[in-house]
């Protein structure tokens, strides 16, 4: 697990070129603290550098690594899993290696398959790799975006980077926020592809970009390898039994599991209350022989804690259980400046920086690796927001639901009540429409609704200048018309739901300030088992009633994990994972408010000129005066992405933690 940075320009390099790389690189430093790789090519236009982190082959594995007389440089941040076997069968082949690094093997593989040698790769990875021969750079990204990739071109230049720091210390990539993308941040939900910043995209999960140069152009192409695929509802297989999709659930994740358990390092388990992680714990025990070392958040609020469950099934498998215990002195201050640095994009809520302390911890403790739960809401339809629509649309045929309408009723009933505490960010408490997501999915699904409420408020508080330019702006609709409508047509309901929430929600939110951004912000690399693509394309076929089956969320998930589950976890509702919000008590109040000051006040709103300081004042005012529990909810949400926007500014805009 590394950091990977570079740029190609189609003339010749720069004479600052060196020191350009190294600072890019050096950029990188959390996510590789072992050594730092370099190639300059300077007639070429070619500088690509690495920044390492040992995991696998901790003597050889330094990067960038060549092939055909060095035509084929590669550079890899991530993991191919599998790699023994394929290494084996391409030595057999009569391709040869220099080192025992998993990351090698998509020389050869490029070699064989050409630009389809990513369709042979098992992982989660972001790749570099430069063909001399064709006069082509090839960027990657993992099927789900579990490795970050980002990109700037301009003036027939690109450059890339595992984090949007790495591209803003070259001197040629501007510093500024995109307009558009403020409003999306203060409505959590990003359009796929986007970044805050102004010219710098993200490259989207399943695609590859690829660069060539024609005379004295660098052309560049956007190419989807994969996609979730769901089959359209009249081609599925819905003659399989429940025990035949439960039994492959067990065999695809034993060897998911099995697969992210190779390292030449330990590795943990990250272990909260919930049935995904309680999972990989229990499956990684089983193929261990020492006992796993877990990892646990814990709250200091009774109504979001989860840790005693956690303990639970710590004690259930016999796992050393490392808890973490997070108070306002922990979620605020330095600690919330931190995670806003390594995530590069605001928060709705402080799970991030839980989350970052918790790696941080799992560092101290010499461990560089852990596997994690994260996907199996996304595959199996685990969050309040995709039951509420299979409640709503997915029983429309109840006749044939094999429930009756009084019971789908009351399962709706008791879904609202019980997840009450997560109205205003979660769920909105009323339903809300938009008609070109129902134009584009046939219903406004349930997991946009909270963030366009939130836009209702969060518009106004913009400077006029703002408001002026982004007054035709529906960021709504821009988010809708992404989506690849062939993915949607003749889906399911909750297949769409699943699909929609994976290609924003999860790349942007789950997989960055709850995922990668802040674990590597440690030095140390979480495993997404769930998100292992064989796993999905098994999961897609699934049908909707056996992943939501009545009132019983990832119920073909539970099924299959139910012999190694403490029976509490069994039988529980999903619930939510995320901290108290400030509002909860009285010391958190307090910690948001000191950041409030340093970064809301007249001065800080003016140098940025993003919103109008009256009106912020005003709702400021308003948030700490309101008692209602959603609004409340909604209101905390929308100051995070208030003050993200403010510390981003100072951090990337201003380049005050960028050391220019």
């Amino acid at each position: 697990m590394c950091g990977i940075t570079g740029y190609w320009k189609a003339g010749a390099l720069e004479s600052s070129a060196q020191q350009n790389l190294e600072k890019m690189t050096q950029m990188l430093y959390h996510r590789g603290p072992d050594g730092y790789g370099y190639h300059l090519d300077e007639p070429k236009g070619l500088a690509m550098g690495h920044a390492r982190l040992s995991i696998i082959d901790l003597e050889t594995g330094r990067q960038p690594l060549f092939a055909n007389e060095n035509k084929h440089v590669l550079t890899v941040n991530g993991e191919f899993y599998d790699y023994k076997r394929i290494r084996t069968n391409l030595r057999l082949e009569g391709f040869d290696f220099t080192t025992k690094s998993d990351s090698e093997i998509a020389l050869p593989l490029y070699k064989k398959y050409g630009l389809d040698f990513v369709s042979h790769l098992r992982g989660e990875f972001a790749i570099a790799m430069y063909d001399e021969d064709e006069e082509r750079l090839v960027l990657v990204r993992d099927r789900f975006g579990v490795k970050p990739l980002f990109y700037h071109i301009q003036n027939n230049n690109v450059f890339w980077g595992s984090e949007i720091k790495s591209l803003m210390v070259h001197p040629e990539v501007p510093r500024a926020f995109d307009s558009e993308a403020v409003l999306h941040q203060l409505m959590q939900t990003m359009v796929p592809g986007t970044t805050a910043y102004k010219d710098i995209h993200a490259l989207r999960p399943g695609h590859m970009l690829i660069i060539e140069r024609k005379g004295g152009n660098l052309e560049v192409k956007d190419h989807k390898y994969w996609d979730m695929d769901f089959p359209e509802e009249q081609d599925r297989d819905m003659g399989k039994s429940a025990e035949y999709h439960i039994q492959r659930v067990q065999e695809e994740l034993v060897e998911a599991v099995e697969h992210r358990l190779e390292a030449d390092v330990p590795v943990g388990c990250y272990l909260s209350g919930g049935i995904d992680s309680c999972s990989m714990l229990g499956l990684a025990s089983s193929m261990q022989q020492s006992p796993v070392q877990a990892f646990t958040i814990s709250f200091d609020n009774k109504d979001y804690d989860e840790a005693h469950i956690a303990k639970e099934m710590a004690d259930r498998v016999g796992a050393d259980q490392e808890q973490i215990n997070l108070s306002a002195a922990d979620l605020y201050g330095k600690n919330y400046l931190k995670t806003a640095y390594h995530s590069e994009r605001t928060f709705y809520n402080t799970l991030g920086v839980a989350k970052w302390q918790m790696s941080k911890k799992v560092n101290e403790c010499g461990y560089r690796v852990v596997v994690t739960g994260e996907g199996s809401d996304e595959l199996f339809g685990g969050y309040p927001q995709l039951k509420r629509d299979m409640l709503k649309y997915g029983y429309q045929n109840i006749e044939g639901s094999g429930h009756t309408q009084d019971e789908v009723d009351s399962y709706r009933e008791l879904m609202e009540k019980t997840n009450s505490l997560f109205k205003g960010a979660i769920l909105s408490e009323e339903h809300v429409s938009h008609p070109v997501m129902e134009e584009i999915c046939g219903f406004t699904p349930s997991w946009i609704q909270p963030w366009m409420n939130t836009l209702e408020i969060a518009r106004p508080l913009l400077h006029n200048d703002l408001i002026e330019e982004l007054k035709d702006y529906d960021p709504v609709a821009t988010i809708a018309q992404s989506f690849d409508t062939n993915q949607l047509n003749n889906r399911h309901v909750l297949d769409k739901a699943q699909y929609t929430w994976s290609k924003t929600m999860l790349e942007c939110q789950i997989l960055n300030w709850g995922g990668d951004r802040v674990d590597m912000a440690n030095s140390m690399e979480s495993r997404p088992a769930f998100l292992d693509h064989h796993v999905a394309e098994m999961a897609r076929e699934i049908p909707p009633h056996y992943r939501i089956k009545g009132n019983t969320e990832k119920w073909v998930l539970r099924e299959a994990m139910k012999d190694i589950l403490p029976t509490v976890l069994y039988e529980r509702e999903k619930f939510a994972f995320m901290s108290p919000p400030a509002h909860t008590e009285e010391n958190k109040k307090n910690a948001l408010n000191e950041l409030i000051e340093e970064y809301l006040n007249e001065d800080a709103l003016r140098h940025a000129g993003i919103f109008d300081t009256g009106r912020l004042k005003r709702f400021i005012t308003e948030y700490q005066n309101d008692k209602d529990p959603v609004s409340l909810v909604r209101k905390d949400a929308l100051v995070n992405h208030i003050l993200g926007l403010q510390i981003l500014q100072n951090q990337f805009i201003d380049g005050k933690m960028l050391n220019l």
